[in-house]
């Protein structure tokens, strides 16, 4: 999460007005790092507005084809920018700086963005400021919808950072100082719960679908198996293996098995993979001592992860944070609060900073 530092690049006194009073601070910021286009705009950490396009093209593939999202994000980006001005009530020149997603994310996609986010803030004339993707997930928490929304976890807490991408455990100490103490070795719990679900021939995205059929279905139904992974860490390969190969031995004996058990088999994977997060994140928690537990990223909208939340505040004595189902996924409100703390220490990036597609926070 570095980022190089420009303070010779400060905002011109007229962009610091925004109709908030003359030390307000107004954010615009822009996600574009996978299939999303997303722009928002917050003042003083305030959400104003929040405006997504998604991209349906996908769907016919079962998964997002590159090239066509960055051609998608390339017709999305300014009608999604304009938008979120106009519902905030902000002209573009009342702007203090713009977020932007440097990355992780697909390259092209990216690209769109970044190369948005440098034409208009040179244009303005303000601070550009790159944010980190995944950092952005973790601090979603802090978007405040009013201006007394005390709702935000205290530092230090653990966040469960859960997505298509990633699987993390991430310890936060300040919005600028976090540490990964557990990640997966190989696949994520995201992509695990998507190529199961396409084995199964539900279709794509597989996470609201699995999350559907889930509530329909027994969770003991079915053992899957569990990896034994050292430490704080998470694999899934194992499981997606285990998940194939009965599979396959169940429609030998019952071709149309899957459609008669898919309740239960969607339950059963559910289980599995909630089962492993959280036996992970509950051993970190107890040896961190730390009782104020997040949970971040798309998967973090599955309602079996939630409750399971939900029944650990119950059995530990955990106070968690489980985001908003609008924070959960790519948005640029993350992205802009970001920005908004990184505003505030004068963390601004140069011209030339190029986007990336892979890094850690």
């Amino acid at each position: 999460m570095s980022s190089t530092n420009d303070t010779s690049r400060q905002p011109r006194p007229s962009q610091m007005g925004g109709g908030g009073g003359a030390s307000s601070i107004i954010i615009l910021g822009i996600e574009s790092s996978c299939d999303d286009t997303s722009a928002a705009v917050l003042r003083d950490g305030v959400l104003l507005s929040n405006v997504t396009a998604s991209q349906a093209v996908h769907e016919a593939y079962g998964g997002v084809v590159p090239e066509l999202a960055s051609r998608a994000h390339q017709q999305n980006i300014v009608p999604v920018v304009d938008q979120a001005l106009k519902r905030a009530g902000v002209s573009k020149d009342q702007l203090s700086a713009i977020a932007f997603t440097r990355g992780p994310g697909l390259m092209g996609s990216l690209l769109v963005g970044v190369s948005f986010a440098k034409g208009l803030a040179a244009s303005l004339g303000i601070p550009m400021i790159d944010v980190n993707h995944l950092q952005g997930h973790v601090l979603a928490h802090f978007i405040k919808e009013t201006e007394d929304d005390t709702s935000a976890p205290p530092f230090p807490f653990l966040c469960l950072l859960v997505s298509g991408g990633n699987s993390q455990i991430v310890l936060v100490r300040a919005y600028n100082d976090m540490q990964i103490i557990g990640q997966t070795i190989d696949d994520a719990a995201g992509e695990a719960i998507d190529k199961c679900s396409k084995v199964m021939g539900l279709g794509y995205p597989g996470g609201p679908i699995i999350d559907r059929l889930a509530r329909q279905g027994n969770p003991e139904a079915y053992q899957f198996a569990k990896p034994a992974i050292a430490g704080y860490d998470y694999s899934f390969s194992g499981l997606k293996t285990s998940f194939l190969y009965n599979l396959r031995d169940w429609l030998q004996d019952d071709p149309d098995f899957i459609e008669h058990h898919k309740a239960d088999l969607a339950a059963s994977l559910e289980r599995t993979i909630v089962d492993i997060l959280m036996n992970k994140l509950r051993r970190a928690a107890k040896a961190l001592k730390i009782n104020h537990v997040a949970v971040a990223g798309g998967v973090s909208a599955n309602t079996g992860l939630r409750e399971a939340f939900q029944e650990h505040a119950r059995r530990y004595g955990w106070t968690v944070y489980i985001p908003k189902f609008s924070y959960t996924t790519d948005n640029a409100a993350m992205i802009g609060i970001t920005g908004y703390f990184k505003y505030q220490d004068k963390d601004f990036c140069p011209m030339e900073a190029p986007a990336y597609s892979r890094v850690a926070l």
